[in-house]
């Protein structure tokens, strides 16, 4: 396994006030896996925080793009990102995943970007997709607003790592996702039945059940980042005995 294999959080803006005020930064993820560049839901600032990271991002060596889900915090910078991968349509290079209705109803592909790629690839329940050398899954359609799905990363048959995106807790979500290093979406400190977003609770539960070597925490609302995330984190860790980070903006952890 590559040695350069690592996750930058290039932003852990989480609901549309944390990403408004930019009280953190809402940039996605950026991975690097076996020498492929992989830009995870790179929302508003992704391109901004690319350029001023430490050592900084190349986003025109991208090998691909992959959108969980197509709400604004997901993909605001999404449209430059493609441009930026295929240096502005000169090279048509690079692959683009992304859900059916981020290209179908209202959707967040502009139609004149969508020659750019070298391929694009619709995600869906149970798909299974490559990136050179980077295998990839969807495991199960989430609870959300939108067509949403987390992702499970495998590098020589090794699930390293996995991404909880957003969703309503449903029971048994945890086995889906049995990566080494498990991320995980959580919006919310306390549970809302009205909200289709994770909280502590829940998120709490999941860890438990899914006994990851790591967990981190990221994608935080006003009230988890009120809550001070690194103090949750570390409470959920001495209650569980099992790793637990907060994610900080531009935070880089090696897989």
């Amino acid at each position: 396994m590559n040695k350069s294999n690592f996750l930058k959080f290039l932003g852990t803006a989480g609901a549309r006030f944390v990403m408004i005020k930019q009280l953190r930064s809402s940039g996605g993820l950026w991975l690097s896996l076996e020498g492929k560049n992989i830009l995870i839901d790179p929302g508003p600032g992704s391109i901004v925080r690319c350029a001023s990271s430490k050592p900084r991002l190349d986003p025109t060596q991208l090998d691909a793009i992959i959108i969980t889900h197509k709400h604004l915090d997901h993909t605001g910078d999404l449209s430059v990102s493609i441009e930026a991968m295929t240096e502005g349509g000169f090279k048509k290079r690079g692959l683009l995943f992304v859900p059916q209705d981020a290209l179908d109803d209202d959707p967040v592909v502009l139609k004149y970007l969508r020659s750019f790629p070298e391929k694009i690839e619709v995600l869906k329940e149970g798909g299974k997709y490559k990136i050179g050398e980077v295998l990839f899954n969807t495991p199960v359609k989430h609870i959300h607003r939108v067509e949403t799905y987390g992702l499970n990363f495998i590098v020589e048959g090794k699930n390293i790592l996995s991404i909880i995106s957003d969703t309503k807790y449903f029971e048994g979500i945890e086995k889906y996702y049995p990566g080494k290093t498990l991320v995980i979406n959580v919006v919310r400190f306390e549970p809302d039945p009205g909200l289709d977003h994770l909280s502590i609770p829940e998120v709490k539960e999941i860890i438990k059940r899914a006994k990851p070597e790591r967990a981190i925490l990221t994608h935080f609302g006003m009230k988890m980042v009120q809550a001070k995330p690194w103090e949750v984190a570390e409470k959920l860790k001495k209650e569980l005995g099992i790793e637990v980070l907060a994610a900080s903006d531009g935070m880089t952890v090696e897989l």
